[in-house]
This record gives structure tokens, sequence and C-alpha cells, in this order.
């Protein structure tokens, strides 16, 4: 193995600047194709690329990789970067314990197992046996788990596998005695979990129909369903439990209350933030379901019960949320109870959960977490003390429980599960990771830059500690903005090893994300979304004044709604940039609602089939705005072919499209994963190669010395 950092000699070769070293890139077969939207010609020459089982498809495909591989093989510090990758990588990971009847449950991998491993125990510090195993479901580590519910009891385990990062469920039964699986078997789900019962004699799960014999199923405009299982019976005996024939783009999903009276079924619209909740009263058998809080006019999360009584977490007059009680038929809000009012300050409420008779809210300040304890009254009984600017989760359990577990990390503290006494409200180490750095070598500060229109938007940054700011210090700058997500500090080994290669690290919480509630994240979608993009340029602009980085040492990263945003960023300041990596990017906006599910991003997107809508989208639309003859930094466009939730047409089309533009010698690559998904459930082998090459490529883009 070789020496970690690679010596200057041994960069000599690496930090040859791309520019200075043209690449042929595979000539892709240009169509005729022109749609007309409301009176506006648009060409889409590579349409034929969205057909990803075509031959020549499938010809473009492994041409693009032979390119991209063979100009990755030709890094020095390639294979040194996977073998520290994978070094780092290897060290024991476990999830925080969580209790059902007698059992505690946790997820553990040795290292570099593709797949975590369930395991069930007697006793949380027991390591205990192994209950599912997803590593021998497949021989590479394709198939993974994507869904697990115990019952009450902790008796049988409802799990969902899916293949090759696919978002398709396939649901069977586990005996957690046995550990042997039961006869059922659930097929055609999709954006689901599973809700036991109270006495486990079957679960809840959501489904689309399956299709004719012959057909394939995309998931456009199918109706989700809600349908509930009982054991031991075969899937076409599966009841019909809520359906709306007249909202084809709504989701269905159901959980049953903690005393096991009520179905609560929450509904929403696409990706849209708001939601309606229905109840089914289950102590009184053929009970109707009936709408609760129906108007689909603000987000609704039910924490608990007491009989009628619910405690919802919303932000219904409320942007940055509240916890209010709400009985059932006094949906009007002048009955509600509040018991955690909205924070007058900046903060969010995140996540509320009511486990040993109290309420434990997450809270979010500028993008980090902090912890605070309710009575159930609402009155603050104490808060815990965090170690540094992070990400907590967890808390989860019953009302009467002692004890619950909980995980903390941040950008140089691996997560780390903690064990929360619930009698004292003192908090212990349970488990912590071994992982072979020195966090005391790195700092993490937090800045507010100013965006194009004055808005103050919050940056971390990470970087060895005493960085000299000359402008020198090759930086990779990430972002997402969109879909109400929030980004806060977390650890990745990926992420150190461009630390220790002496690279820079920031993340900017752009508009269009939740990490100030409501308005927030409304400021950037829809007519807004140029908001997202001033944010993400605003935010590389502040690093080359601030003298961090400057442009030949700057490259911008995101995935999916984040590939959008490179891509945007991309076609919009070309000369802003040293290097681009989207990946799993959204890339045809005119387009996209076509494909899956993504008709459901309308709610942040709009859509061209409004006029208003084509307007707004083609102004920014990555696949739209490439302008032929324009110098394009290097940029590696990575996707999968398995990806059913961002089809690889987006990248293929953005690729072949900006290889046929690129007016200078900066290579214009695509890295196709064969046999993967948007991301979930990746094997450990394949994200270690992808982020080793993705470093790689920046190492060569960025002219990066250690």
């Amino acid at each position: 193995m070789g020496e970690w950092p690679p010596r200057l000699e041994e960069l000599a070769i690496a930090t040859v600047p791309a520019s200075e070293c043209p690449l042929s890139h595979p000539v892709t077969r240009m169509g005729k194709v022109v749609e007309d939207f409301f009176g506006t010609p648009v060409a889409d020459p590579y349409r034929w690329l969205e057909d990803d089982n075509s031959a020549e498809t499938k010809a473009w495909v492994e041409a693009q990789n032979k390119v991209t591989f063979g100009y990755l093989d030709q890094i020095p510090q390639r294979a040194q970067i996977r073998e520290r990758i994978t070094r780092l990588w290897d060290f024991e990971k476990f999830s925080a314990p969580f209790k059902r009847g007698q059992r505690y449950f946790y997820f553990y991998n040795t290292g570099l197992q593709n797949q975590a491993v369930l395991f069930v125990a007697e006793s949380p510090k027991d390591k205990g046996r192994v209950l599912l195993d997803p590593n021998t479901l497949s021989q590479d580590g394709t198939v993974a788990l994507s869904g697990f519910s115990l019952t009450e009891e902790g008796r049988l385990l409802a799990y969902s596998i899916s293949v090759a990062g696919s978002d398709w469920q396939t649901w069977k039964v586990r005996d957690v005695a046995t550990g042997k699986d039961l006869s059922d078997e659930i097929q055609w789900s999709k954006a689901s979990g599973a809700s036991w019962l109270k006495d486990g004699s079957g679960f809840y799960y959501s489904r689309y129909e399956a299709p004719a014999e012959g057909g394939a199923l995309t998931g456009v405009n199918h109706h989700h369903q809600l349908c509930f299982h009982r054991l031991g019976t075969p899937q076409a005996e599966d009841a019909l439990v809520y359906h709306r024939a007249d909202q084809p783009e709504w989701y269905l999903g159901a959980s049953v209350t903690n005393d096991g009276r009520w179905l609560v079924i929450t509904c929403g619209k696409g990706t849209n933030p708001e939601s309606s909740v229905f109840l089914q009263d289950l102590s009184k058998p053929g009970s109707p379901v009936q709408p609760f809080l129906d108007r689909m006019d603000a987000t609704y999360n039910v924490v608990d019960n007491e009989g009628d009584r619910f405690f919802l977490s919303t932000n219904k007059d409320a942007p940055r949320n509240r916890l209010v009680a709400i009985r059932m038929g006094q949906s009007d809000p002048t009955h509600w109870t509040e018991i955690i009012p909205q924070a007058k300050g900046r903060e969010v409420l995140e996540t509320v959960s009511l486990v040993g008779d109290r309420f434990i809210a997450i809270w979010m300040l500028d993008a980090h977490s902090a912890v605070e304890f309710y009575d159930l009254k609402g009155k603050k009984t104490g808060s815990l003390r965090l170690p540094a600017l992070g990400t907590v989760a967890g808390f989860g359990g019953r009302r009467g429980d002692a004890e619950t577990f909980y995980t903390f990390g941040s950008f140089t503290y691996p997560g780390t599960s903690y064990r929360l006494d619930l009698k004292t409200a003192k908090s212990s180490v349970f488990r912590a990771p071994k992982v072979a750095f020195k966090p005391a070598d790195y700092e993490v500060k937090q800045v507010f830059y100013p965006s194009r229109d004055g808005t103050k938007v919050p940056m971390f940054l990470v970087h060895k500690r005493g960085l000299r700011l000359d402008g020198q210090n090759p930086t990779l700058l990430y972002g997402y903005g969109g879909f109400n997500v929030s980004l806060t500090p977390g650890f990745s080994v990926s992420r150190m090893v461009w630390l220790e290669l002496g690279g820079v690290y920031a993340l900017a919480n752009l508009r269009g994300g939740g990490e100030y509630g409501l308005d927030w994240y409304d400021a950037g979608r829809k007519d807004k979304k140029q908001n997202v993009f001033d944010d993400f340029i605003a935010a590389a602009e502040w690093l080359i004044a601030h003298k961090v980085t400057s442009t030949p040492k700057l490259a911008i990263n995101g995935g999916s709604n984040g590939g959008l945003l490179v891509g945007a960023c991309l076609t919009q300041r070309p000369d802003l940039f040293g290097a681009a990596v989207p990946e799993v990017g959204v890339m045809d906006m005119l387009r996209f609602h076509k494909f899956t599910l993504g008709w459901g991003w309308k709610s942040d997107y709009g859509s061209s089939e409004t006029k208003e809508g084509f307007e707004t989208l083609m102004k920014y639309s990555p696949l739209h705005t490439i302008k032929p003859g324009v110098k394009y930094p290097p940029t590696l466009v990575t996707t999968g072919d398995h990806d059913d939730r961002v089809v690889p047409a987006h990248s293929h089309k953005f690729t072949a499209a900006l290889q046929a533009a690129q007016g200078g010698p900066a290579p214009i690559l695509t890295r196709i994963e064969v046999s993967a998904g948007h991301g979930a459930g990746k094997p450990t082998a394949k994200a270690i190669a992808e982020r080793a090459d993705v470093l790689a490529f920046l190492v060569r883009s960025l002219g990066l010395k250690p």
C-alpha cells in the first residue's frame, strides 16, 4: 500500500491541468425531434437516449464508460486514493439500538461489508445474533434492505428488499425467534413502509396495481393504494383499505398508533410538503376511514395519542413548526391546544417523540441540532448538551420506556450512539466508532454570506487546521437546495480523504431547503428556483473573494436535485468553476414529469405543461441552456443504469449535449455505474470505487498538491 498522503513527486503527472489534455469523446447521433411548447419549438436531438434498453443506448453507455475509465486509469493517484478510502472506511459501524418487546435490534457492519446486517439481542449490551444479513441475498451486494417493521412484541419482522438500487420493494416476513421467513410475499410496492396491527396478525403497506401481462410498470400516474396484508394469506387476498381514484398524484402512507386503536392515514400530493390525515378506528370492526385534517393546507405529523386526542407537529400558522394537541372532530385550529410553540428566533422544530412520559424535541438552529425536553403540558424541563455543531437523530421508543438511544455526528465526529436515561436525563456514550484519523487536525466553522438579493445564507467550511488563505486551496463546494431538505453536519469517509489531501470542503445551506422552515423552502422553488442557483454562485464568489480558493481550484458537486443545481450553475457561470461533478441530476426540466415518479416533483419545479411553467423551466433547464462554443470546465457526470427515480436519460442527454457544445479542451466525461440506482442501498464496494473516481477526477482537474 502506498504512502499517504502521496509524495509531491508522485503527484507530478496528476497536477497537469486538465485543460492541457484534450480528450476525444464518442460522437453521439443527433436525431431530428422537435417539440412545440406554446408556440416555441424546442429541439430534442438526443431523445433516443431515453430508451435505456435499446441496443444503441447500451452501445453508447459502453463507449462513454470506456473513455471515462480510460481517462481515470491514467491518474496515478487514483489507486492510492481508493486504497486510502478503503482503509479509512474499514471500521465497525453500529446504529443506535431500539427495543420491541423484550428484544433489542440494531444494525452492524464489520467495516467493508456491502450492506449492514440486522442483529437482535436480549440486552442492548450484548452482540446478540444475526437476524437478517442482506449480503447473503446477492453475490455483489446489490440486493439491499429498503424497509422494515417489527411487531409490538418483537416477534415478527416485515422487511422489504430492493435490487440494484431500484425504488421497487418486495416485502417478506421473518420469524425473529427462528430467523426463518414465512410464506408471505408482497410485490409492486413503492414509497411504502409497513405498520403492524397491535396483535401482529397483519400489516398495512402501500402499492401500485400489478402491470398487465407483458406490460411495464413505470409508476407514472398509477394510483397509490393502501392495503392490508393478513399474515399467512396470498397477496391476492389483501384488502384495499384506502384509495383515491380522484387523486392520481396522491401518495398514501399508514401507521398504527402505539395503543393499537387508530390507523393513521397520511396523504400527500407528490413531494408537496402539505398533507392530509384520515383516521380509522380499529377498535370498531368495519369502522370507515374518516377525515381528520383533510384540507391539505399544511404539514401534519402524528407523534402519539391519548385516546381520541392526538399530538401532532405541524407548520399550520407556524412556518417553523410547532406541537399541538387536537381531538377527533375538532379540526378547526381554534380548538387546538398548543403544547410547544413555534420558536421566537430562527429555530425550526424538526422532530418530536413521546418517550418516557416526556416530549423530546430536536430543534435545528442555523443548520445544526439542539435537543430539549418538555413535560406533557409543554413545560421545558431540560436540554441535552451536544459535543459539537452536528446532527442528532433517534429518541425512539414507547411512552413507558426508561431509556432511549440516539446518534450524534458531525464533519469530524463519526456517528456515535448514546444512551439516554429517561429517569435521570443523563446521557452516556453507548458505542463509539474507531476511525483512523485525528479530529484535532481539522477545524469546522460556519460563515454567513450575502446572496445576490442580499439574503444571508449559512455555509460550513471544513479544512485542515491553520489553513493559509492564499486563494490556492482546492475546494469542493456542495449543495442541494430543494424539496424542503436540510443539509446538516455529518461524517463522510471520502470527505475526510479529500481533507487529508489538503482540500477544503464547503457546504452551503441554500434556499429551497428546510434549514429555516417553510419560508426558506418557498423562497427556492417554482418561479423562485433561480434564488437557489444565485445562492450557490454567491457561495463560490465568497470563497474566491475571501481567498479560500480561486476559480481554477474550485469544484462544485451535488446529487439528484443537487445535480440539477450543479448543471444549472455550470451552464449559467462556466467561467466561475474549475470543475463540476453533477450526480444523478435532473437535467431535462421540460420532460422530468414523464418518467417514473417525476410527476411528483411538480411541487418544487412546476411543469412545462403550462405556459408559465415552461417559460420558467426553459430559463434554467441544464440541458436547454448549454451554449455551443463555450469553454466549459472539466465535468464528470455520474448516474446509475438502474436509476428509476431520476432516470439515467437525464444524465445521458446532458452529457451528449455538453460534449457536442464544448468549445474548450477540458474533458466532459460520464461515469455510468452498472447495476446501480439513485444511491440508496449502493454496496460499499461500489460506493468506494465511485468516490475514489470522483476524488481522482478532482485531483487531476484542480491540480491538487498535498
